[in-house]
């Protein structure tokens, strides 16, 4: 079995990242003038029923932050999958003292949880795909559809550039469930995102300057090597390929898929 990481990261400079990643590129402008158009649209058409599904990242937080500085009547979720970084779950306060708004958290259900980690011990995750996934159902998918439940439409801040897997991403979608997807970032460079976080000063997780450019979960995320893809930390003991954890893929519209026997 590939040795798992264990999540330990030396200090690192303070925006460490924004000096890194920020630059304002010729279609910032353009780009953040489509966003807020899209978002302002988005809540007139679904307000009171749409839901930013946010993993704290920095995209995520780049959309929040518009949610916020225009008022726009889109709730803030997030998904508590019981194995975030500290410095993840510490975004949660942030936000609420920068914007005044309450996070919906929504966390898997305790007795699945049990059940799994009793048969497949803490790290399944490592033991197969076939069980990476099962736990990223329970934790992730099961947990989304409950946050998307009553709810006609939902905000992402994926990005075309994020992957090969992504590279198509629209700026509107449906679900599988029938409802409405909102990518305003979809045409964002990662240089846009951390210039509109240099320029507006968000709030961000400190993993980002530690080298995480993608964080999920804590076993199954690392920091990246100079050169290395955004999404190279990501479940990087499994074959190369389109790794994802199911969220924007296929989401179902109430089902957890099975685990494996």
């Amino acid at each position: 079995m590939t040795a798992r990481w264990d999540g330990a990261t030396a200090p690192a400079p303070a925006r460490r990242a924004v000096a890194l990643q920020a630059r304002r590129g010729p279609y910032f402008e353009e780009r953040l003038a489509h966003a807020d158009t899209a978002l302002r649209a988005a809540a007139a058409e679904h307000g009171g029923r749409i839901v930013q599904a946010t993993s704290l990242g920095a995209e995520d937080m780049v959309v929040t932050d518009l949610i916020a500085r225009h008022r726009l009547d889109i709730a803030v979720g997030t998904l508590q999958t019981g194995r975030l970084h500290a410095e993840t779950l510490a975004m949660l306060p942030r936000i609420e003292a920068r914007y005044g708004l309450a996070v919906e958290v929504v966390e898997p259900e305790p007795e699945a949880v049990v059940r799994f980690v009793r048969r497949h011990g803490e790290h399944a995750m490592f033991e197969s795909v076939a069980l990476r996934k099962a736990c990223c159902a329970l934790r992730k998918l099961e947990p989304l559809a409950r946050l998307l439940d009553g709810r006609s439409a939902w905000v992402t801040g994926l990005r075309r550039e994020q992957s090969a897997g992504r590279s198509g991403v629209p700026f509107r979608e449906t679900d599988a469930g029938g409802r409405s997807k909102f990518n305003p970032l979809a045409d964002w460079t990662l240089a846009d995102v951390w210039h509109y976080v240099d320029v507006f000063e968000v709030p961000y997780n400190p993993l980002h300057d530690r080298f995480f450019p993608s964080i999920g979960c804590a076993p199954c995320t690392r920091a990246v090597a100079a050169g290395e893809d955004v999404r190279a930390g990501r479940w990087w003991w499994e074959a190369s390929g389109a790794q994802e954890c199911g969220l924007h893929v296929d989401v179902a519209a109430s089902s957890t898929p099975k685990e494996p026997a």
